[in-house]
């Protein structure tokens, strides 16, 4: 039987093949289905009266009225109680719904990602809501937001795709992600790597020419680095004679890892992409994955790699760890159905019938999805890191420390969406976890991220001392990679309690560090904690100046940059500069992308004080959920709540 589809994103209906669905009456009652679809926790009466019918005589029986119409169609179970929730019959699938809650993206059996490719349009395409402007500024923050999801669901699966060897799939796949947004250079770079793949060289030079006349002529850039890596992806040739074992892949692998400890980061990166090398030479897919996933990891985290050639490794070793996985399983069963012969066949049907999204405990597997749930965090995609890394706990079961590291992002990504004290909990947890382990620096960075949440709600001694316990791992550690971000957010605790002095030092090494590491998303924490210095000591044109060199930066980690834009609105609005509206706005669609609940708030905060009432209305209504008195005292300074 059919699945009965509830689409909401493009013109909304209700669609069934071969057959005719009764349709909900009203644009209204299609407002609260969306907006009941995407309250998972439920929402009460009272609150969505009041946000879809502000102006009715009985807002409440107006509601009621849209309610039994959507149950009508959808059925009498559907939605009901209080507060609210959305509840589909059997057989009923909503766009909405698979977008958020899609499985990350499996190399191995079909998991429904393919449902993407009908997913086409905005949230209540066609549909107006300028009588209820609360609503209409949800909405437009939750269409920027889906739209960001579905772009990365298509991303995923044509890397997916394209490591479990279906290139054709991956052209497909990426080709739709290119008409949502022909500007994403990964998603030209996934093409590129599967034309390449499917042995149409000419097709991907094309593709890279075609990529490079658009930057050029539409962004005044030039060609991205990883659409030209992809035409001719790096690699580093084995001598001929080479042996192909594990023992020598491992002396490879060893020898990285002190290369890199000693700061030569090119050399351990070459002697990582020989291992892989050789590693794939092996019938060792064990090997294969452990050897890409130590690749990786160096370029992400040693060498600030975070577009479509990392993915693609990890993609790929994802897929050769759930073959291992296979294997094993099988080699296991078939052993077991020798001593019980007429138990074979169903035996080894149970493990072509298992998913690999399921995972059996493999540290390789859990740093392989936790990267991914890292590099989602950081592209400004929650909702997919979120499905990365439950893959990555499941896969972690029995070893502490990369328990540690996974809980890690996910405070990371709670804090970038506002839920504070989610952030909080996880982040006290991985720090357990990482002292039980000795992992001096994955203590440091989960304290560290747990200093950034203290002084996002100012709650400053707390900070200071997370902050300073960090400080002092990295010390001992001579962690001067890491040491930019901790620096940078101390100094800023002692500015946020006038200690200009001690907060300049800090500020200025967090820059000059930054800098010599040539570290993008750094330089833009740094360089909006000198603006912000500036302002403090009323230097408005030194303000402006740090803002500039910030905003040339080009980083990977959207909280960084929407972080600075707001920082930027500020100086601009206190200086009466017409650039304030531009980064207002820009602040606006950029945090809604990336569900920055916090920064959604401060764009329409500093909207209303650009004169835009519909901003200002809204904003009570999306600070109400976000707990932190800090973000509440800031507002009624300004009269906002």
């Amino acid at each position: 039987m059919a699945d009965t589809w509830i689409r909401l994103l493009g013109p909304p209906r209700i669609e069934s093949a071969g057959t005719e669905i009764r349709q909900p009456r009203g644009r209204k009652a299609w407002a609260v289905l969306a907006y009941l679809a995407l309250q998972p926790d439920g929402t009460g009466r009272a609150r969505t009266a009041a946000l879809l019918f502000p102006d009715a005589w009985d807002s409440l029986g107006a509601l009621r009225w849209n309610l039994s119409e959507l149950r009508r169609t959808i059925g009498a179970a559907s939605i009901s109680g209080d507060p609210l929730r959305l509840v589909l019959p059997p057989g009923w699938r909503c766009d909405v719904l698979a977008t958020l809650d899609a499985p990350a993206a499996d190399t191995g059996a079909d998991t429904g990602l393919a449902d993407a490719r009908t997913f086409d349009g905005q949230l209540l395409e066609g549909l107006a809501f300028g009588d209820t402007p609360v609503f209409d500024s949800w909405l437009e923050d939750q269409r920027h937001r889906l739209e960001n999801c579905v772009l990365s669901l298509l991303y995923e699966a044509s890397l997916a795709a394209l490591a479990a060897g279906r290139a054709d799939d991956a052209v497909g796949l990426a080709t739709r992600a290119l008409r949502l947004d022909p500007f994403n250079a990964d998603c030209h770079a996934v093409l590129v790597r599967a034309l390449v793949s499917k042995g149409e060289y000419r097709r991907a030079r094309e593709q890279v020419d075609k990529c490079r006349d658009l930057y050029r002529e539409e962004l005044g850039l030039g060609l991205p680095v990883e659409v030209g890596r992809a035409l001719s992806p790096a690699g580093a040739a084995a001598e001929p004679g080479m042996p192909a074992s594990a023992a020598t892949v491992r002396s490879y692998l060893d020898a990285a890892g002190a290369s890199l400890s000693a700061g030569s980061v090119d050399r351990g990166l070459d002697q990582l992409r020989l291992a892989v090398e050789l590693a794939q030479r092996t019938a060792d897919s064990h090997l294969i994955a452990e050897s890409l996933v130590a690749l990786s990891g160096a370029l992400i985290h040693q060498a600030g790699g975070r577009g479509t050639e990392v993915a693609d490794l990890l993609h790929r070793a994802l897929k050769a760890e759930a073959l291992q996985t296979e294997a094993l399983q099988t080699r296991s069963l078939q052993a077991g159905a020798q001593s019980s012969p007429g138990s074979k066949s169903g035996a080894l049907k149970s493990v072509a019938s298992k998913s690999v999204a399921q995972p059996a405990a493999s540290r390789t597997a859990a740093a392989a999805y936790r990267e991914l749930g890292y590099l989602a965090v950081q592209r400004g995609i929650p909702d997919r890191a979120a499905g990365w890394l439950d893959q990555a706990a499941r896969a972690a079961d029995g070893f502490a420390d990369e328990q540690s590291r996974i809980l890690a992002i996910k405070g990371m990504a709670a804090s970038d969406t506002a839920r504070y004290g989610e952030a909080l909990a996880a982040l006290a947890e991985s720090s357990r976890l990482a002292t039980a382990a000795g992992g001096p620096r994955l203590l440091a960075f989960s304290e560290a991220l747990a200093g950034r949440v203290y002084l996002q709600r100012e709650e400053l001694e707390l900070a200071a001392d997370t902050l300073d316990r960090a400080l002092e791992l990295i010390a001992e550690e001579h962690w001067t990679a890491f040491e930019p971000f901790v620096a940078g957010l101390r100094g800023e605790t002692y500015l946020a309690v006038g200690r200009m002095d001690e907060a300049a030092a800090l500020i200025d090494r967090s820059w000059v560090m930054a800098d010599l590491a040539g570290d993008h998303c750094y330089l833009t924490l740094a360089a909006g904690a000198k603006a912000r210095l500036s302002m403090a000591l009323g230097d408005q044109a030194g303000a402006e100046a740090w803002l500039k060199r910030g905003l040339d930066t080009t980083p990977w980690y959207l909280w960084y940059r929407a972080r600075l834009l707001d920082t930027a609105a500020e100086v601009a609005i206190a200086a009466g500069s017409p650039a304030a509206g531009d980064h207002a706005a820009r602040l606006g669609t950029m945090a809604s992308r990336g569900g920055l609940r916090e920064l959604v708030v401060r764009a329409h905060s500093h909207r209303a004080i650009l004169g835009d009432a519909a901003a200002g209305e809204a904003i009570p209504w999306l600070a109400r959920d976000i707990d932190n008195p800090a973000l509440n005292a800031y507002l009624a300074r300004r009269g906002q709540l």
